[in-house]
């Protein structure tokens, strides 16, 4: 167990930030233009908001940023001032309180347990407006393996089951999608009128 909410990326995030590429900006981008004029978007594990948060930006969206790590909060605020932001887990952020028309977790959900990957979706369903879209990436197969920056341990549940979480939580997946750097993204809509779980019955974070 650890303290360390950013998982070991406050420690690494000068190199994180040297090395982040543009790759995504294109997912992202088309994936901005399925949102009304001027949505609110909620960018989960924001970093220093290269490429995402930019693109966001670019494309007219209020954004609004999360992350755990102090030295990528401070980066990304430098880059988006009038942007609201949280240096906090986004297991446990208070922006769920909110609604958003979009919501996205580019290179975050599989650096989290199981259980808080469930948390975190069941989260990300309640937050979202009807017809709200949640893009986030992961492995389409089922794998661990440990990130080649922070050495720690990473997990994808695969396509199977991040459909059925996402189905148990209200959400659609609608489609999916692959950047220049083989990386893969899951696109799913809130269904209208759906059932989704309110904040008050998520359930607490439990281990695997």
């Amino acid at each position: 167990m650890t303290d360390d909410a950013s998982n070991g990326w406050e420690a690494v995030a000068r190199a994180f930030i040297a090395a982040r590429s543009g790759v995504g900006a294109d997912v992202v981008r088309n994936w901005s233009r399925s949102l009304p004029t001027g949505a609110a978007v909620l960018d989960l594990g924001c970093g220093a908001g290269v490429p995402v948060s930019r693109v966001l930006a670019e494309q007219g969206c209020q954004l609004h940023g999360i992350d755990a790590s102090p030295t990528l909060v401070e980066a990304w605020r430098h880059r988006f001032p009038q942007a609201p932001v949280a240096c906090e887990a986004a297991e446990a952020s208070a922006f769920f309180d909110r609604a958003f028309d979009g919501i996205v977790a580019i290179g975050l959900l599989f650096l989290l347990e199981p259980a808080a990957q469930r948390a975190v979706i069941a989260r990300v369903a309640a937050a979202l407006v009807p017809r709200g879209r949640f893009l986030f990436t992961a492995p389409e197969q089922a794998v661990r393996w440990n990130d080649l920056l922070t050495g720690r341990a990473s997990v994808s549940l695969g396509r199977d089951a991040y459909r059925r979480l996402l189905a148990e939580a209200g959400l659609q997946l609608e489609r999916e999608s692959i950047d220049g750097g083989g990386n893969h993204y899951f696109d799913a809509v809130r269904r209208r009128g759906g059932a989704v779980p309110s904040h008050a019955s998520v359930r607490p974070l439990e281990s695997d």
